[in-house]
This record gives structure tokens, C-alpha cells and sequence, in this order.
């Protein structure tokens, strides 16, 4: 049983404070009157957010401090400062000094205001029941006791306390480990607080599993401060150390900011300048050698297992095996221009649409058939993990050769292991060398595109 959470509207914050920090941007630039202005808020908006990536600008989580908050500040508005300044100068742009002074000085001022201001609200707003996270603590300990008591005194850091699991007598004690996983099926719990002092190897193992599986994080707390390996970072609230495990550098809003925009800017690309002017030629062809639709459209499971439609150029004659029976080599379903659209990826083309609503990535793990993904989540291991980040067109399993037909439990175990390695070692120029080698697969051939 797949277990999902909700938030309501706390997804928006961070796009909400984007938003926002482009506002006050525009509104700088708006004080100059200038030709061309609208390349120029772009610019500078862009090189804002380019500069945030550096300067880990918008990662501020609940238990950030403020000093931390106005350091980061500091450090980013300098630097955009200085890039500004360097902007205008290489256009040629002049203004009086003591004008641009003026404005830069109450843009830096607005901004630091601002991002203190969120803060404080945030703050204010999860001590009054929002934004709040549901969390159960696995071992009874002095640390744990503390851990909890830490955390529903500040009520500002926006956790709600449900149960423990462990040895003892205590109100507070659900039951032992056993019952942890019937419970977590139960009630929509969103973060697991693990000791490490009190549980073994094993039950860690199955704890960080589950989690991968239901989309829950995992926070270890030690027994010491020691770090235990480079996929662990240390957070403090107030005094008590917890360690984090980072599933992904896409947990960081810089990086998934970097990779939504690599996918809008492609995709926009892809639909204006190719399929603008193919979808009527291929859609000419497909109906000329066989009645149905030009798209086929097929259920399949995206980011958080969610289901969305994914798109493609029909290549099969209409059947009613199309969401059960994959692909084989030599099938006979497939139509002769669907031959040639498949052999080339071409059929492949409309999911940059999907790219678009936001539904798909350009790069990422490949989605299956419904029903394929209900086959493998029973057998193979850590599968629900691929579901951590939005499916892709092409993906780092596909270019090492594990596309097209599953035949074996290799091929999926295989692909599975490519699929996470991508997603825990995310960076824009893995994302573009797949897309080099994907152009390249498709120009040499590839024996498993039928």
C-alpha cells in the first residue's frame, strides 16, 4: 500500500519567495530608464538566481538561524552588487553615481527586510499549526526524550510529535519496532527520527527502505557528533545534533530551480522549432497508413508514484495489449512509419510536452506501463526510489544500454542501480552529457530500439 501526504499549499512558498525577490529586482531596474528594459530584467534576474546557486541563497530550512540568514543575505547582494555594476559597465549604461548608489543600497536594505521577514512569518506560521510535519521517533533514550521535548517547545520549527517506538513503559511508547511499519501505513507520517544508539544494522537498513519506498525522510540521531559517512550532514536544533541523509543534490531548490529551467528552455526549443513543423507531416503519414489517433496517450506513474499522461507519436495499430504487453522485437502491432519513428526515437518527441507542464524531465529514469510498475515494485529492491524525481525522455540507464524490453531481472535490476546513481548524483553537466550520448545512440543505432 503506497502512502501519500499532504501539505495543502506549503509547496508554494518557495516559488512564492522567488516570485517575490523578482519583483523587488524589477522594481529596481524600473528606476532606470533604459532601452530594451525587458532583456535587462531578464538579465539581471537571471543573474541573480545564477548567483543564489553559489551562494546557497534559498537554502534556509526550520532550523535555520538568523545569523545564518543574514550572512547568506550579505554574501549574495554583494556579489550581486558588484555583478550589477559590472553589467552596466559592459553595456555602456550611465547613471548619476549618487543615483545608482541610492537604489542599490535600498534594494540590498528591501531585500535583507524581506528575507528576515519570510523568516520571522514562516516561523510565526508554523507555531500556529501550519507548514507542519509529522514525525515518530524510533528508540526511548535520554537523547530521544530530548529530541522531543526540543521540538515541541519550539513550536516555530513546525513538527508534530506522534509516537515512539521502543523498550518501555511510557505513554508515550507505541509498542516495539514490529509495529513501526502497520503504524507508518496508518497515519501520514512525513519524517522518521531514528537512534542509532538503540537500533541495529538491520533495522536501519529497513527503516531507510521503507522510507525510499512511502517518501518519508529518514534523521538519524547519534549517540555521539561524529559523522558516519559523506551522505550524512549534521543539523542542530538549539543544542541537539541530528544527522539528515540527502537522498538527492535535487533536495536542494538552487538545484531543482537549474534543472527546471534546463527542462523549460529545451523544451520550448523542441516544440517551436521541430515539432511546430512536424506534428503536421508525421501526423499526414500516421493516419494515411492506419485509422486512429496521431498521439497515443498512456497512463504512467511520475515524480512521488503521482500518475500523469504520457505522450508519445502513435506507432502501433490501435490494440488492446497497448497498457499491458510491452514491446517486442519484431511485433506485430507496430505500424511501418511507427517502425522507423521508434528505430529513431522520434515517436519520443511530444513527451517534451509533458517536459513542459512540468510532468516529465528531459533527463531522468524512464516511466513504465502502470502495470509494469506494479510487477516490479513486488520483486525488485529499492524500485520505488526512481520515483523520487520526475521521469525523464532519455536517462542515464537508457544510454548505458538498458532501454526498450525488460526480458530478464537483470535488465530491470540494471537499470534500477543506473536510475539511482543519477538521482543521488545529479548535476546539470551529467544531465547534458546524457543528452550528448542519447543524440549520439540515436545516430549510431541501437540495437534495442524497436
Amino acid at each position: 500500500m503506497l502512502r501519500k501526504t499532504s501539505h495543502r499549499y506549503s509547496f508554494l512558498i518557495l516559488p512564492g519567495i522567488y516570485l517575490l525577490d523578482t519583483i523587488l529586482i524589477i522594481l529596481f531596474v524600473r528606476q532606470f530608464r533604459f532601452e530594451n528594459e525587458y532583456i535587462h530584467f531578464a538579465s539581471l534576474i537571471f543573474l541573480w538566481f545564477f548567483i543564489s546557486y553559489f551562494t546557497k541563497f534559498y537554502e534556509v530550512y526550520r532550523n535555520t538561524k538568523p545569523a545564518e540568514i543574514i550572512s547568506k543575505t550579505i554574501k549574495q547582494v554583494i556579489i550581486f552588487d558588484l555583478s550589477t555594476v559590472t553589467f552596466f559597465h559592459f553595456l555602456s549604461i550611465q547613471f548619476p553615481h549618487r543615483t545608482f548608489l541610492k537604489y542599490l543600497i535600498l534594494l540590498n536594505f528591501s531585500l535583507l527586510l524581506f528575507k528576515l521577514f519570510i523568516y520571522v512569518l514562516l516561523k510565526f506560521y508554523r507555531a500556529r499549526g501550519g507548514n507542519i510535519r509529522n514525525f515518530v521517533i524510533v528508540g526511548y533514550n535520554d537523547e530521544t526524550q530530548k529530541l522531543k521535548q526540543i521540538l515541541e517547545a519550539r513550536k516555530d520549527y513546525g513538527y508534530h510529535f506522534y509516537t515512539f517506538f521502543g523498550k518501555g513503559n511510557d505513554p508515550d511508547i507505541e509498542g516495539d519496532y514490529q509495529k513501526l511499519k502497520p503504524y507508518l501505513e496508518k497515519y501520514a507520517i512525513d519524517v522518521i527520527f531514528c537512534s542509532l544508539k538503540e537500533c541495529s544494522d538491520t533495522q536501519i537498513k529497513e527503516i531507510v527502505n521503507y522510507a525510499d519506498d512511502h517518501f518519508i525522510n529518514v534523521k538519524f540521531i547519534p549517540d555521539n557528533k561524529e559523522i558516519l559517512s559523506k551522505s550524512l550532514k549534521i543539523d542542530y536544533f538549539d543544542y541537539f545534533p541530528v544527522l539528515s541523509m540527502s537522498k538527492s543534490p535535487l533536495d536542494k531548490p538552487a538545484n531543482q530551480l537549474i534543472k527546471r529551467t534546463f527542462d523549460l528552455v529545451f523544451s520550448l526549443i523542441v516544440i517551436l522549432g521541430i515539432l511546430s513543423w512536424l506534428v503536421p507531416i508525421l501526423g499526414l503519414l500516421i493516419k494515411l497508413e492506419s485509422k486512429g489517433p496521431v498521439f497515443f496517450k498512456q497512463k504512467r506513474n511520475g515524480i512521488n508514484y503521482e500518475p500523469f499522461y504520457c505522450y508519445k507519436f502513435r506507432s502501433m495499430y490501435p490494440n488492446n495489449l497497448a497498457d499491458s504487453m510491452q514491446v517486442r522485437k519484431g511485433d506485430d502491432r507496430i505500424t511501418g512509419i511507427g517502425k522507423l519513428l521508434r528505430q529513431t526515437s522520434i515517436d519520443e518527441l511530444p513527451q517534451f510536452i509533458n517536459v513542459f507542464k512540468g510532468e516529465m524531465s528531459v533527463v531522468g529514469p524512464r516511466p513504465h506501463m502502470v502495470k509494469e510498475n506494479e510487477r516490479f515494485l513486488k520483486r525488485i529492491d529499492k524500485f520505488m526510489g526512481r520515483h523520487y524525481v520526475k521521469p525523464g525522455i532519455t536517462g542515464l540507464a537508457q544510454v548505458k544500454g538498458f532501454r526498450g524490453e525488460v526480458r530478464t531481472d537483470e535488465d530491470i535490476i540494471n537499470r534500477v542501480k543506473y536510475d539511482l546513481f543519477y538521482i543521488e548524483n545529479w548535476s546539470l553537466w551529467l544531465d547534458i552529457k546524457i543528452v550528448l550520448f542519447t543524440v549520439f545512440n540515436i545516430i549510431k543505432g541501437d540495437d534495442k530500439a524497436y
